[in-house]
């Protein structure tokens, strides 16, 4: 999948609108993706979460607080294409 996050805007109740690169747009409710704990801590701060923003060197969702988010994950959300199951290989 790959797609690069070229717009994110922070949005009531812990939710963000994306924009992928190939247009996809859609709004994804981080609360229900992970956990306020460890380096998400400080979103628990609606201050601390607005400040969200686009990495684009990277393609990533990212915050001050070193907390990102995989665009895999967020593209799988608003396009409702899961991620593929890769079954690993194992290593003789």
């Amino acid at each position: 999948m790959l797609k690069d996050v070229v717009f994110v805007e922070p949005m009531a109740d812990y939710r963000i609108h994306l924009r992928f690169e190939d247009g996809l747009e859609g709004i994804v409710d981080v609360a229900k993706l992970v956990l306020f704990k460890g380096v998400f801590t400080p979103l628990n701060n609606v201050s601390e979460f607005v400040k969200v923003r686009v990495n684009t060197d990277l393609g990533i969702v990212e915050w001050d607080c070193g907390a990102d988010l995989d665009p895999d994950v967020l593209y799988a959300v608003v396009s409702g294409i899961p991620i593929p199951n890769y079954d690993l290989i194992p290593v003789p």
